[in-house]
C-alpha cells in the first residue's frame, strides 16, 4: 500500500515565512503605540480621579460654610480673587459661635490657588501670607485653574460651583471638571 503524501514546496515555505515576518513586524510597531495610548489614558483617568477627590472634599467644606448653632457674626463664605481664593467658617463644635483665627481650635479655613498648587490653611483670614499647606500633589499634577462661584437662587440656598483644571506635571492630558454643591447655611 502506497501513500500519496505531499508537503510544502520550498517556494511556498519562503512565501509563508515572508508574510509571517511582515505581520510580526507590523505588530511589533503597533504594540508600543498601543502601550503608549493605554498609559496616557490611565494617566488621564488617574488625574481625573484625583481632581474629583479634591472637588468633593472642597464641596463638603463649602456645604458646611456658614453653619452656626447659635448667634454667629460675619460672613460664612467669602470669595476673593474672582473665586480663586475661598475663606469660610462654620461652627464645627456647635457652641454657637465661630472661633477666631487666634483660637487653638479656629473654625476659619481658606483655599487658594498658588502657582500650580491648590493650598489650604486653617485659621486663614486673608489669601496672602505663608503657612498654607498643599492639598494637591505637585509631583503629579499642576493645577491651572481653580475657582468657586456663587449662583444666587430666588428663595433657595445658593449654588456653589467649583471649577478645577489640571494637567500632569509634563503638561499633558489636560483635565477639567465642574462640581456644584448647595450652600445650605448661606
Amino acid at each position: 500500500m502506497q501513500l500519496n503524501q505531499q508537503g510544502f514546496t520550498l517556494l511556498e515555505t519562503l512565501i509563508a515565512m515572508a508574510l509571517s515576518s511582515i505581520v510580526l513586524l507590523g505588530a511589533g510597531r503597533l504594540f508600543p503605540a498601543l502601550q503608549q495610548a493605554v498609559l496616557q489614558q490611565y494617566q488621564k483617568e488617574s488625574l481625573q480621579e484625583s481632581l474629583w477627590q479634591l472637588a468633593f472634599s472642597l464641596g463638603k467644606q463649602l456645604q458646611r460654610a456658614g453653619y452656626c448653632h447659635g448667634s454667629c457674626h460675619g460672613d460664612g463664605l467669602i470669595l476673593l480673587k474672582e473665586g480663586g481664593c475661598v475663606l469660610l467658617q462654620w461652627d464645627s463644635n456647635s457652641n454657637g459661635r465661630w472661633e477666631p483665627s487666634s483660637h487653638a481650635e479656629t473654625e476659619l479655613a481658606g483655599y487658594r490657588l498658588n502657582g500650580s498648587n491648590l493650598e489650604f490653611m486653617r485659621g486663614a483670614t486673608s489669601c496672602e501670607g505663608s503657612g498654607w499647606e498643599k492639598v494637591s500633589d505637585p509631583a503629579i499634577m499642576a493645577i491651572q485653574k481653580f475657582s468657586v462661584a456663587r449662583q444666587v437662587r430666588h428663595s433657595m440656598p445658593p449654588l456653589l460651583i467649583i471649577e478645577l483644571e489640571a494637567a500632569f506635571k509634563k503638561g499633558q492630558n489636560l483635565v477639567s471638571l465642574r462640581h456644584t454643591v448647595v450652600g445650605y447655611n448661606l
